[in-house]
Parts: structure tokens; C-alpha cells; sequence
């Protein structure tokens, strides 16, 4: 709605000084006498009008890519179907939880009948069946049966990235409302935090927008993502796409990480095919830079970390995992509310729907490009 009042106000204005004789404007254009260029007009030099006023902004909007109205990134919603899952998961909530091996165990709290106990950490199971007497009580995938005492019951997070139907012409990327002051990214009038100048908009967490322009205010980018429209890089994740793999390499397809960004882009025949973004390890699990290939692929498993307590998890039935460097993978990670930041111990975590787009896309051996532009993150022991 505001874009429309600006167009509006835009064609009044041109059109009140259309027949009015203007000036010789700074690029020469125009005899002094010429009236002002219509602002629906793309100017050139046969035209008998003079480019200045709103014709002159909208030229200037036109040079950085934003067209009234804006014109749409090559790209659409991947099938939302691909965020189902066969389970239903649910956090453990208690330290140390009981599984039964019946349900008439666990109704009856028969201790003599536990299975084993989940150790304390940061666990989550998988469910395949629910039942009620005398409370609620939840089947653990194959093992045996737990009180709803011990249970918070998840929803899969259904946040999807975008498949593109060829590689868009300007940067692009997500909003990450988490990183604004306050939580919310407002728009500014201006780039940098000098002028007081906010707009009153604000974007929504995880709102894909594109970039037109880049400026730096003392350490920081930012990025115009429409007409007037500033917000800080640290709201962004931010997409640079190519058509070529990195330096020296002579790929057609692969897959690549920035671990700076927390994105993902998946290029075949050297298109951007898919994108998205994710959260890799986090100080002092890195995910380590470099080139590796898909080494193995199962539809589901079991991860878990046991040998420190203090960060031990066991994370049932994690689903569409693709091991690319020894232990570290992609996998769906149903437990993650947001992404966009580094989480994990060491693996690629993205959203259930994206994991399982890229499970599909993905063949053994195919390519994958790790790499930190902002060169913070360590290589391994064995870069070294």
C-alpha cells in the first residue's frame, strides 16, 4: 500500500510539471525550455522531455533494479508436503524419564518393568502411539512407553526456503527479526544509525526480500531492499548468487555453505536451484570450511552425544541426514524453532522440508563447498 501512494504521488507530481518549462538538468538533458519527462517514461536521448523531478527518481530506483511494481525473484515454494514426517516427536522433559514395556507398566508405575531410564540432557523422542487411562501415555518408537509427565509434545517447525526456476540477477536473503534492536527489523529512510529516520515498517522474521544496493556505515552494511528502504546486514541472511563453482573447481552441481551468512545454495548445470537457510556448529563444534562429497544417506536415524553430561543429547529418528564430512551432516533438525545462527554440534541443521528437498536433489559423491568469507572459523586439525 505505501509502494502504491508513492507511485501515485510520483505520476501527480510529473504530471503537474509536465508542460512547465524546466531547466537544463546536470547531466545536460533538455534545452531549458523542455517540460518534464512523464514519470511512467524510461528516458533516452530522443526523447523531447527533460529527466528530472520523478522521472529522475524513478530512473535512479530503475539503475539499482527496483521496478514499480517490484518485480518477483524467479522462485517459488517448495512442495509443502515435504515437511510431514511419519512420527510425532516430543522433548523429554523430566532428568531422568522411565520407559515401561507395556502400557499397563507405565499406567501402574510398575518399576519392576522399565526398560531403561533417558540420562539427563537434551533428549527427544519419537512417538508412533498415544493412549489415555488414568492420564496419557505415548509409545516410544520401538522401545516402550512413557507418562505424558515426562513429555512436552513438538510441533515440526514448517519453514521452507525457495526453488528457483533460474539464478536471480540481484542478491537476495531472509529476514532475521531476532538480530534487530528490540527483536523487530524496522526499516530506515537512509543507511547507518545517524539520522532518527525509521519508516514505521517493519519485517517479518524469516521474509525473504531483495537486495538492491549495499552501503557501509562505519563496520556495518546496509542494504537496500526497496525504494527508500534500509535495514543492517545482521537482519539478513544474505544470498549472493553465481553461475560459476569456486576458484579453480569445474563442477556443474553442487552444494554451498556459508557458514558467515548461515545460508545454503544448490547449484545444477551452474543455476541456483534451491536456497535456504540453516544452523551450523556453534564455538567450539565448528563446521569445518573445505571441500567434501556426500558420502552417505539415511532417511532416518539416531544422533546422540553422551560422553559430557553437561551437553550430552539423544535425538530420536532425526530425519533425511546426508554425511558429508566424516560425523558432521545435513539433517532435518525438528527441534530448532529458528535458524539462521550456529547451534549445532558440528552438523548443517535445517528445516525438515528443506532437509528432505535436498535428500531428494542430492546423489553420493555430489560436491559440497564449506566456506567462512568472514575467515573466523577455524579449519580442522587436519587443514592444519
Amino acid at each position: 500500500m505505501k509502494r502504491s501512494y508513492l507511485i501515485v504521488a510520483l505520476l501527480i507530481t510529473g504530471f503537474i510539471y509536465l508542460f512547465t518549462p524546466g531547466s537544463v538538468s546536470a547531466d545536460g538533458f533538455g534545452d531549458g525550455s523542455l517540460p518534464l519527462c512523464p514519470p511512467d517514461l524510461f528516458f533516452d536521448s530522443t526523447q523531447d522531455c527533460n529527466p528530472s523531478g520523478p522521472t529522475a527518481y524513478l530512473l535512479n530506483m530503475a539503475e539499482k533494479g527496483i521496478t514499480f511494481p517490484e518485480t518477483p525473484l524467479p522462485s517459488h515454494k517448495p512442495d509443502p508436503a515435504l515437511s510431514d514426517v511419519e512420527y510425532r516427536y516430543a522433548y523429554v522433559s523430566s532428568d531422568r524419564a522411565p520407559i515401561f514395556q507395556s502400557l499397563n507398566d507405565a499406567i501402574n508405575n510398575n518399576k519392576e518393568n522399565i526398560v531403561r531410564w533417558i540420562t539427563p540432557g537434551f533428549n527427544y523422542v519419537s512417538i508412533s502411539q498415544s493412549e489415555y487411562s488414568r492420564g496419557k501415555y505415548y509409545h516410544y518408537t520401538g522401545i516402550g512407553w512413557m507418562s505424558s509427565d515426562d513429555l512436552l509434545i513438538a510441533d515440526v517447525p514448517l519453514f521452507q526456503g525457495m526453488e528457483f526456476t533460474e539464478t536471480p540477477k540481484n542478491d537476495f536473503g531472509w529476514v532475521l527479526s531476532m538480530f534487530s534492536p528490540g527483536g523487530k527489523a524496522e526499516t530506515k529512510y537512509t543507511p547507518g544509525y545517524d539520522n532518527d529516520d525509521y519508516t514505521g515498517r517493519y519485517l517479518e522474521h524469516q521474509q525473504l526480500v531483495q537486495i538492491y544496493d549495499v552501503e557501509t556505515v562505519g563496520k556495518w552494511d546496509w542494504y537496500l531492499i526497496g525504494p527508500d528502504e534500509w535495514v543492517i546486514q545482521t537482519a539478513v541472511a544474505k544470498i549472493s548468487p553465481k553461475t560459476s563453482p569456486p576458484e579453480g573447481m569445474t563442477w556443474n552441481r553442487w552444494i554451498e555453505v556459508n557458514l558467515y551468512e548461515q545460508t545454503i545454495v544448490v547449484y545444477d548445470d551452474r543455476e541456483l536451484v534451491f536456497a535456504t537457510i540453516i544452523a551450523s556448529g556453534v564455538n567450539p563444534f565448528y563446521t569445518y570450511p573445505g571441500i567434501f562429497r556426500i558420502e552417505e544417506k539415511e532417511d532416518v536415524t539416531r544422533m546422540r552425544w553422551l560422553t559430557d553430561p553437561s551437553i550430552a543429547y539423544n535425538l530420536e529418528s532425526v530425519p533425511w541426514t546426508m554425511y558429508f564430512d566424516e560425523n558432521r551432516a545435513f539433517h532435518g533438525a525438528y527441534w530448532r524453532a529458528s535458524l539462521g545462527y550456529p547451534q549445532s554440534h558440528g552438523c548443517v541443521n535445517m528445516s525438515v522440508g528443506d532437509s528432505h528437498w535436498l535428500y531428494n536433489w542430492a546423489d553420493l559423491g555430489d560436491r559440497v563447498y564449506v566456506y567462512d568469507p568472514s575467515g573466523k572459523t577455524p579449519l580442522s586439525d587436519a587443514d592444519h
